[in-house]
This record gives structure tokens, C-alpha cells and sequence, in this order.
């Protein structure tokens, strides 16, 4: 039997110093049963019952462990260290010991680490430097509901880890507090489900009026926090928002409006850890409360001491990638009816709370059950990556609860081409050297080609900084109207470069961002990088945002804004001054979901000469053959085009006829056969043709637009030859040609089986509108006296439908069945027609009437 290393405390000390009345003790045995007789198992434990804590510390030393150590993935840096702390406060021992922490920028591990905690990413870099997870025993997916792409990716890679690389095995436990429990055990082939019940107190849901969309939502979360904090005099607050941005408006809002018994404390992802540490501190001193004003980051994965009153926005902001711009762009959108819950749990930890719900009852019943997962909204350009690197050429070569989308995924392969980190080896893919580059450094591809490409040009410095302020949230970017904008990266450069002082409120981003920078710095001298000619220095800042966003390009048109190199187009601020460069270098396009337009937010003055040196390669050729709606006339050019930018255009002259042909074929089918001034006609002649193909001779040609369209060149072809000009078009006579390919015995048929018109009682001969179906026959209803009988097409196949207009010209009945309508509807007909057209007949018995076209005074 193996065993821990007789240095680390037993199990029997490590209970003695824990508390052993949380909900999770209740399964510990059922869920250590579980693990010895299987590889994976499955735990739904909500909030507060121990699991995070508790669970790994149990397994140190269990038989199946021996000395081999446990992963505990976190989503969220915050959760990672305060677990580390927790486990080791638990052991007696400080963070580093039995029990580390590893993120990036910061970690604390040792040899004698055995449980390492660790951030969802720091799990995909390992797999790759390591796919058997060598040493690993256990891995243990923490918050997995979150469903971010490094946790759906971590399981996908440890499921094949496990299956190729391991000859011992690797258990898997993952665990949550929502979870849709049975899909997950299923594709962890049937693997148990062990669920603890929570620890929790009853918490109060109050309701406020239905949410609308216009809503100010700052103002209503000022106004119900301040009645929460009127109404539970000695409680704590915790308030959920969608984003930084309305968290730093309600703490301005609520500064004014509280005593200095009230901390108002702010809690999101891109705060430094050591203020995220101050909002879920317990309060040092009594008599004190705090506000935390927080994301969704407080949900599940983190305990915030004090709290037992709740105001919940009911929103949650997402980024989500939209394949039709290429850009990711973050969207505010109503939670889950899982995350309201999870919410309002968080009141009922330490006694009876209550949550205050910004929107009403009947809403709550209309929230999707779950948030979507990550996978599903994301760019997955770093996906795609991370599999080619792992030797993988597709998704479906591994096991997910939710596959990524075959459209993403081809868009995130055409990136990686864009940015050469794919070769195509017949009919394989594979990341080429230059992507397995990429590969080595901890960053999306985008900035990865970016910093290899500054490397290249000796500017390590600034591509360094540049990508860590871009990994980073932008401190400078700004909505407000009355703030002057300023676009250009340059600014946040000069800052980090040192070159100008750092506003003293952007000293957290300057400090996290230089040591990113550093790190990035250091992780590039590893690798083998070819130099390149070096830039000219106002040229570096553009030439690598190029770099990163090929498709964000941007030339200045003469109507106003950009046209991007991805095809759509962006404004800039009329106050910033990056809009006097008619070439920008764009990083960031911003814009809010639901509104039209995007606006650029970061951006570079950009050198075109570049294409003809350092961007030679962003360059391709297109022959331009096609006409012109603007003037009609034919167009033939070869261009040179960055995306969708023309360069340069030249004219070319040896174009054959048949290329005009195709030209023109193509334009045909992009504008439709309307084109024709005869279109009209022919609709009316072809539907002729269309019944007896349907009722008589089906081996007829179809006549109807998609077939016309898709086979234009066959029967338009020869009469295109002459065409110079696009409204040349309009003289042929589209039904004619048709009657000339049809021949004579067809239209011997046409004229008996469907004819142009028909002839009524009254001798007069009706035209056939043969664009309805079934035709129509229009006819005044005196012209119908006599006949009882639904006039009929086709040798009697097809009755036509009959239109029975008043004197005025007005219908009074549709019917095909002109017998029954005299036996019945008539009559009322009559009677309220009788009145308005006295000088016309009304029979009683208008079948054994005369039919007339005139009035009763010229029968």
C-alpha cells in the first residue's frame, strides 16, 4: 500500500484542526467510496457546504493517491488564493507548503507541495508541456457550472490525457454548485453523482416592478440599496451588477447618502487582489457594515464575511464573439434562473437574509435555467490553437459537454492562417513553426504573433507592453461625452515606457501591467526568434497593432469614418486626434450591443508603406471583372488588396468576350431577371408554361427564377455578346426567347391546353391572370349569367378561380365553385348590391339569366 510521505501531518491531525460540521462531511465517505471504485465522480455541493476546502484535503491520503499530488482548478484568481490559505490555515502550515497556489504573476508552491491550486489556464499550459499530467493523481474541476472555455477545455484534455498518455490512473472529480449533473456524469461515462445538501438559512425574495428595458439600472440600485440599508439597520449588504463600469457610478452615487458606518467597498475581476481581499474581509471593528458593490465574481466561488442582505441587478455582462464582425464585443444580459439562485443563497450563509429583485415574480419564471457556456459565445482562435498544438486537428477528436460550432471553428482557423501559425499538409493541418511559437507564449494568438513579430524588429520593449496592456483592461477608454477622447495608443505607451507620469488612479493598472510586460519580456528570450529589418520608430506602434489585428486596418473615407480591412467600417470621436491620420492601425473597436456603428477605441497612426516591406506578406491579387451599377459599364481590373482594401487598381485590356459574358451573368444573378423590361410579360407566359410542366408534361423546362438564374448562361448566353452596357439589358425580350427555345408544337400546346384568355357568356374573351395560383379569372358578375359551370384550364384539370367583380370594378366573391355561389352567397350579394346599382339586372335566378355587359336600359 502506498502512503504520503511520513513528513506531512496524518489525516487524523489534519481533522483535529479543521471544522467538522459543515454540510460536505455528511458525504465525505460516500464521495471517497466513489472515487476508489471509480475514476470520476460528479459533486453538487452549493455554496458554503465546505467542498472547496474540504474535499482535497480529505484525499491526501487515500491508497489510490499514494505520493502523487492533487490539481484544484479555479475560475477566478481571488477564489484560487483565498483556497490555497484556507487548506493551509486548516493543515497549521502556511501557503507554499503541503498546500500552494499558482496564477499568473503570482504562485506560491514548493516540493512539498501536494495540493496545488491553480487558475483554469495555468491547467492547459501544464497539459501542453506535459499531456500525461505526470505526478498528478487527481484533478479537480472547482465552479465547473461557470462553464468557462479553460474548464471545458482542461476536462476535454484530461478525458484524452488519460485515455493516450497514462498508464496510471488520473481521477477526475468535478464540482459544483449548479450543475446539470446527469449530462456531465454521462460523459464521464455514467460516473456517480454524489450531491451534499447546502447549509443555508431561509432568505426573503422581495420583488420590485416588472424590469423594463429602458430602465436607468443605476438609479434603481441606489434607491433599493438605500431602502435595504434603511430597512435591515444592522445587516451587510452585498449588491450584484453587470459590470466595473456601474459598480464605480453607484459607489460615486451612494458615497454622499451613507455614514461613516458604512463601508462601500467594489468587488470585480480586474481590481488588484489586495482591495479584492478588503471587500470579503470580515468587518474589524463593530458597529461598522460594508456595501460590496460586486460581479457575478461573488456568486458562487467566493465567502464574503457579513452579509446576509442581498440586492440583486438580475444582469450579468458577457463577452461573446460574433463570427459576421470577427470582434468580441461585451453584452448585458438578464441572469439565469441558476445564477438568481446561486445570488440569493448568498444571504442565507450565516442566518436568515433576504434578496431584493429588481425585476418581478412573473420575470423570474421567464429566465433561462442556465447561463450559456463560454464555448458557445467565444472566439476560439486560442482554442484552436491549443489543439494543433497538442496535435489535434479538429474538436471532434475529443469528448465535450458542448462542442464548439463548426463555424467558429473554421473562422478560428482562418485567423491562424491570417497570422501563419497553420500549414496545410495535404489534407492534414498542423501549426507551423512560426505557430508552434506562438504556442509557447501564455497569450491569445493574436498578441502571441504580435510579440514574436517585435522581437523580430528588436522592440521587444514595446511589444511587451503593448500586448500586457491589452491582456489588461483598458484604465483609459471612456464613454463620456464630455471627456475629451483619446484613441491613440501612443498615450498608454509613453505611460508605461515612462516617458510621462501615470495619473495617480491608474497606478494599480501601470504596476500589473509592467509586470506582465516583464514577464512576457522574459518568456520571449527563450525563444529562437529570426531578426528582421528594423522600423523607423513612429512606425513601430502601428506595424504591431497591425500585427495582432490584420483584419482592423483602417483608411479614412471621404463620406467620414474608416473602412476596415475586415470590410465593415468605424467612426472615431470627432474630438480625438488620432482622426487627422488617414491610416490607422485599430486594436480595440468598441460599440454597445443594440446600437449601429462601432467606434474605435485604441488605435495606432499607421504607415501603408508598410505593405511594401515589413507587411509584404498582408498583401494578395485579385482580378476585378464585373460591371459597374454606377456608370453600366463593364469593369476589368487587377487589384492589390489588403482584406477588403484596395491598394492599387490597373486596368486590364485582354479580357475576352466570354469573360464579359460571365460578368454579366454574375451581375444577372446578383440583381435578378427584373432587369428585363419584359419581366412582367414573361412572368404571365411563363406561369402558362409552369402548369402544364406541373399537370401535363413534367419533362418540360423549368421556367421558374432559381432555376433561370442558375443556368442564365445556357439560355441568355448567346444573345450577351453585343451587350456594352448594363442597360442594354432592358431591350432583350426575355419571353421571346423563351418562345423561339420552346418551338412550335409547345406553343400549339400553350395556346390550347392554358390560354391568354377565355371566352365568357357574353362573347367576351377574359384575360387569364396567370400569375396567381391557381390562375385567376377577374369578371364583372353580370358577364356570368347563365353559368353554372367554374371555368376550368388544362382540358379541365385545373379550375380557375373566379373573381366576381361589381359594375365598379370591385370584388364581390372568389370562388371555384360558380354553381354553389349562385345557390347561396348570391342572394345576399344581391341584396346589398341591388340598392348601390339600381341601372344594372339582379336577377332572381341568375342561372337562367342573360349575361349582359351593359346596364338593364342597353340589354
Amino acid at each position: 500500500m502506498v502512503r504520503a510521505n511520513p513528513q506531512y501531518p496524518s489525516l487524523h491531525s489534519i481533522l483535529a484542526t479543521m471544522i467538522t460540521n459543515l454540510p460536505i462531511h455528511g458525504i465525505l465517505h460516500e464521495l471517497k467510496d466513489a472515487l476508489s471504485l471509480r475514476d470520476e465522480a460528479v459533486l453538487q455541493a452549493p455554496p458554503g457546504a465546505g467542498k472547496t476546502t474540504i474535499v482535497p484535503l480529505e484525499f491526501l491520503e487515500s491508497d489510490w493517491l499514494g505520493d502523487q499530488t492533487i490539481l484544484v482548478l479555479e475560475p477566478r484568481r481571488i477564489a484560487t488564493r483565498n483556497a490555497a490559505q484556507r487548506m493551509a490555515e486548516l493543515l497549521g502550515e502556511s501557503v507554499g507548503n503541503q498546500v500552494g497556489y499558482r496564477m499568473r504573476l503570482d504562485s506560491k508552491v514548493s516540493a512539498r507541495t501536494r495540493i496545488e491550486v491553480i487558475t483554469e489556464g495555468i491547467l492547459t499550459r501544464r497539459l501542453q508541456d506535459d499531456p500525461a499530467l505526470a505526478g498528478v493523481g487527481l484533478v479537480i474541476f472547482d465552479e465547473f457550472h461557470e462553464r468557462s472555455l479553460d474548464a471545458d477545455l482542461g476536462l476535454a484534455l484530461c478525458l484524452k490525457s488519460r485515455e493516450v498518455f497514462r498508464e496510471t490512473p488520473l481521477k477526475l472529480l468535478v464540482m459544483s454548485a449548479t450543475l446539470e449533473g446527469h449530462r456531465l456524469a454521462q460523459l464521464l461515462g455514467d460516473a456517480p453523482i454524489v450531491t451534499s445538501e447546502g447549509k443555508s438559512f431561509p432568505v426573503d425574495i422581495l420583488y420590485g416592478a416588472p424590469a423594463q428595458a429602458r430602465d436607468r439600472i443605476a438609479d434603481k440600485m441606489v434607491s433599493t440599496i438605500r431602502l435595504a440599508l434603511d430597512q435591515n439597520p444592522d445587516s451587510s449588504l452585498l449588491a450584484f451588477l453587470p459590470g466595473e463600469g456601474e459598480i464605480r457610478r453607484i459607489a460615486d452615487a451612494l458615497g454622499p447618502l451613507v455614514d461613516a458606518t458604512t463601508m462601500i467597498t467594489p468587488l470585480y475581476g480586474n481590481l488588484p487582489l489586495e482591495q479584492q481581499q478588503k471587500a470579503i474581509a470580515p468587518i474589524a471593528k463593530a458597529g461598522l457594515r460594508k456595501v460590496v458593490l460586486a460581479t457575478n465574481i461573488a456568486e458562487t466561488s467566493l465567502t464574503i464575511e457579513g452579509v446576509d442582505v442581498v440586492v440583486d441587478s438580475g444582469l450579468e455582462r458577457q463577452a461573446i464573439f460574433d463570427p459576421n464582425t470577427a470582434l468580441t464585443r461585451l453584452h448585458t444580459r438578464k441572469i439565469s434562473q441558476a445564477s438568481s439562485i446561486q445570488r440569493a443563497g448568498r444571504a442565507g450563509r450565516l442566518r436568515p437574509g433576504k434578496c431584493y429583485r429588481l425585476w418581478s415574480e412573473e420575470q423570474q419564471q421567464g429566465l433561462a435555467t442556465y447561463s450559456s457556456p463560454e464555448i458557445i459565445n467565444a472566439d476560439l482562435a486560442p482554442l484552436a490553437m491549443q489543439l494543433l498544438n497538442w496535435g489535434l486537428e479538429h474538436p471532434a477528436e475529443l469528448l465535450w459537454l458542448d462542442e464548439p460550432s463548426p463555424g467558429a471553428w473554421q473562422q478560428a482557423i482562418q485567423l491562424l492562417e491570417q497570422l501563419g501559425a497553420v500549414d496545410h499538409r495535404g489534407q492534414s493541418l498542423a501549426l507551423s513553426p512560426h505557430g508552434k511559437m506562438m504556442a509557447e507564449l501564455p497569450l491569445p494568438p493574436r498578441l502571441a504573433h504580435m510579440l514574436i513579430n517585435g522581437s523580430s524588429i528588436n522592440e521587444t520593449k514595446i511589444a511587451s507592453c503593448l500586448a500586457a496592456s491589452f491582456t489588461e483592461r483598458d484604465p483609459f477608454s471612456t464613454t463620456d461625452k464630455k471627456t475629451e477622447q483619446n484613441a491613440d495608443i501612443q498615450n498608454r505607451l509613453d505611460i508605461l515606457l515612462k516617458k510621462v507620469q501615470c495619473p495617480q488612479n491608474k497606478r494599480g493598472w501601470l504596476s500589473r501591467t509592467l509586470q506582465l510586460a516583464e514577464r512576457f519580456e522574459q518568456q520571449l528570450k527563450k525563444l529562437s526568434i529570426a531578426p528582421s529589418p528594423q522600423l523607423k520608430a513612429e512606425d513601430v506602434p502601428g506595424f504591431l497593432v497591425a500585427c495582432a489585428f490584420p483584419d482592423r486596418i483602417g483608411r479614412k473615407r471621404h463620406a467620414g469614418g474608416y473602412q476596415l480591412s475586415n470590410g465593415r467600417s468605424a467612426t472615431i470621436s470627432p474630438t480625438d486626434r488620432l482622426g487627422k491620420h488617414r491610416w490607422l492601425a485599430i486594436a480595440e473597436v468598441g460599440g454597445v450591443a443594440g446600437r449601429k456603428g462601432d467606434v474605435i477605441r485604441i488605435a495606432a497612426p499607421f504607415n501603408p508603406e508598410l505593405f511594401n516591406s515589413a507587411l509584404q506578406a498582408m498583401q494578395s491579387e485579385s482580378t476585378q471583372v464585373d460591371w459597374d451599377k454606377k456608370s453600366g459599364r463593364f469593369i476589368a481590373e487587377r487589384h492589390t488588396l489588403v482584406g477588403a482594401l484596395v491598394l492599387t487598381r490597373q486596368a486590364l485590356t485582354d479580357i475576352s468576350e466570354q469573360v464579359k459574358i460571365d460578368a454579366i451573368c454574375r451581375h444577372i444573378g446578383k440583381e435578378g431577371l427584373g432587369l428585363f423590361k419584359g419581366y412582367d410579360l414573361f412572368n404571365q407566359w411563363r406561369g402558362r408554361v409552369q402548369l402544364i410542366r406541373q399537370h401535363v408534361y413534367p419533362e418540360w423546362p423549368d421556367l421558374g427564377d432559381d432555376h433561370l438564374l442558375n443556368e442564365v448562361e445556357s439560355w441568355l448566353g448567346p444573345y450577351l455578346g453585343p451587350i456594352t452596357r448594363l442597360d442594354e439589358l432592358k431591350k432583350l425580350d426575355i419571353k421571346q426567347i423563351w418562345i423561339d427555345r420552346m418551338g412550335y408544337e409547345k406553343q400549339r400546346q400553350i395556346a390550347r391546353l392554358v390560354p391568354d384568355s377565355i371566352e365568357v357568356p357574353t362573347g367576351s374573351n377574359i384575360r387569364i391572370n396567370y400569375k396567381e395560383t391557381p390562375p385567376v379569372l377577374a369578371v364583372k358578375l353580370q358577364e356570368m349569367f347563365g353559368c353554372d359551370t367554374s371555368p376550368a384550364i388544362l382540358d379541365g384539370r385545373v379550375k380557375l378561380v373566379v373573381h366576381l367583380l361589381s359594375p365598379a370594378g370591385r370584388p364581390l366573391q372568389v370562388t371555384q365553385d360558380l354553381a354553389g355561389f349562385w345557390r347561396s352567397s348570391y342572394q345576399d350579394v344581391k341584396k346589398e348590391m341591388k340598392g348601390r346599382y339600381p341601372k344594372h339586372p339582379w336577377p332572381d335566378d341568375p342561372t337562367q339569366a342573360i349575361a349582359t355587359r351593359y346596364t338593364k336600359h342597353r340589354r
